[in-house]
């Protein structure tokens, strides 16, 4: 038997499997899904008896048209290989579709509840249609039947505007072409050159569950659900619902009843307004009418104005003559009371002399008072003057006294002891801080010494005979010094001599 590596049969099995297995379609439950941190997708499709390990590369992920979770039955399209590193064989999947209706519909109510509990179906955040937009935006196939009912019906009913944004309503892409559309829409700017819509229609024709699986993407009920511009489903026919049905503001049963919804019928409004204005004129008739019959049946009741005017004139020219009497009364009796206040009233000369007079006695008072008034002001102009003299001899005696101690600190300075330290001598001190002479030391005394930078502390030694001051100075022997042998000096001493 021939001899292979490890290596060798694991490339057999490799190409084996991709020659014998080059494109397989194969049914299973997903299990162990995962997305990796590099977008790559790895599971395992596993049916009653068996279990088949899968991965799908980041580049095809995202074409998938269809979020994998675990335990949903898929179709899944690719080719088999073996994975040497761990002596595995897996699907390399390139496409994968839901397996029969069931799973779509489990799919479709999942979805349905998660979206749900975020409150994107809640009939709070449905909008207002306008009663007659301006701009209608159309997000459906150029191509199809779809565009072409709508624009029939609103040619009927009423013609507006009509903005088509195109794009795919089946297959991979259609769910992401729709939910832009949707949010271009409402990035229009209101006053750009392209006009903003007054209100939007999301319209595909029947199909199956399949074909209609785009608007069940949760990325265009979300777009839908975002939309500023008021929505308008129309998916399918009438039985067909899909979850953007829940999410806009206003489902219609088909395009062509979108197209309804958005626009009211120009005949029934122009027939609307002529009996309203009918009904308008008539109205003002019978109120002008009325009015004026109660206006004539109030005038009946009222007195002849001229009889009116012939007494009102008569009593106005009796009160004038009564007025003018009482004027006439009045001035007389406030007349005879202002002559009466007058007499009573001093003369004015007279106040004058009579105010001179108690300003002359005032006068007086003042003139009696003044030395009681003045001799505190000048007591008090002593006392402020004494104090100024006595603290101008204050200031004058310190200014003595500082002179005083600044000769004294002058004299204490040249006598003191710290001059003759600067020059090089030392005072000795005992244990007690007295001075000690020569003839005091002791061996083992403890000693003092302070110097002009400093001090130290010492300690006596063997004591010789005291020399006495007018003793000649102990000779000091002379040593020659130590000459190296080599002649080079740099060599013994690394000082080197001079000479």
């Amino acid at each position: 038997m021939p001899e292979f590596s490890v290596s060798e049969i694991s490339q057999a099995v490799k190409r084996t499997l991709e020659t014998s297995f080059d494109r397989v379609r194969v049914r299973g439950e997903i299990s162990g899904f995962k997305r990796a941190a590099s977008g790559h997708l790895y599971m395992a499709l596993k049916d009653d008896s068996a279990v088949l390990d899968g991965v799908c590369w980041r580049g095809v992920a995202g074409r998938l048209g269809m979020q994998p979770e675990d335990g949903m039955e898929v179709i899944a399209t690719g080719r088999l290989t073996s994975y040497p590193g761990r002596s595995k064989y897996q699907i390399v999947i390139d496409g994968m579709e839901l397996a029969g209706a069931g799973a779509l519909l489990k799919l479709l109510e999942d979805r349905k509840k998660k979206l749900a509990a975020e409150g994107l179906f809640e009939a709070e955040r449905k909008r207002k249609l306008p009663f007659l937009p301006e701009v209608i935006g159309v997000v459906t196939s150029p191509t199809g039947a779809v565009i072409r009912d709508i624009m029939h019906r609103l040619s009927d009913r009423f013609p507006r505007r009509v903005l088509v944004w195109p794009v795919v309503v089946q297959g991979d892409t259609a769910a992401g072409q729709v939910a832009a559309a949707i949010r271009g829409f409402n990035s229009l700017s209101k006053t750009g050159p392209v006009p903003r819509p007054d209100v939007l229609i999301v319209a595909r024709g029947g199909g199956s569950l399949e074909d209609l699986w785009a608007f069940n993407e949760e990325v265009v009920v979300r777009a839908a659900a975002e939309s500023e511009i008021p929505l308008i489903s129309a998916v399918g026919h009438e039985t067909d619902t899909t979850l953007i049905d829940f999410a806009s503001d206003r489902r219609a049963p088909t395009p062509t009843a979108a197209a309804e919804i958005a626009v009211p019928v120009r005949s029934e409004l122009a027939a609307q307004t002529l009996d309203l204005e009918r009904r308008l004129l008539g109205g003002a008739g019978r109120f002008l009418t009325e009015r004026r019959m109660a206006v004539e049946g109030l005038g009946r009741g009222l007195p002849d104005p001229r009889r009116l005017l012939e007494e009102k004139t008569q009593r106005l020219d009796d009160s004038a003559e009564r007025l003018a009497n009482a004027m006439q009364n009045l001035i007389g009796y406030r007349r005879g009371a202002l002559v009466e206040l007058s007499a009573q009233l001093p003369h004015p000369k007279q106040q004058i002399r009579l105010s001179h007079q108690q300003l002359a006695a005032q006068g007086e008072r003042l003139l009696s008072l003044r030395p009681r008034l003045v001799e505190p002001f000048r007591q008090a102009y002593q006392r402020v003057d004494a104090a100024r003299r006595l603290g101008e001899a204050g200031r004058s005696m310190t200014r003595e006294r500082q002179r005083a101690v600044t000769e004294l600190d002058r004299v204490l300075e040249s006598i003191s002891y710290k001059n003759v330290l600067r020059r090089g001598f030392a005072v000795v001190r005992g244990e007690k801080g007295s001075v000690v002479r020569a003839g005091d030391l002791s061996d083992g005394m403890k000693l003092d010494i302070e110097f002009h930078d400093g001090q130290i502390s010492a300690t006596a030694g063997a004591t010789s005979k005291v020399r006495q001051s007018d003793d000649p100075p102990p000779s000091v022997k002379k040593t020659k010094p130590i000459r190296s042998k080599d002649s080079n000096p740099i060599k013994g001493d690394p000082q080197g001599t001079l000479l």
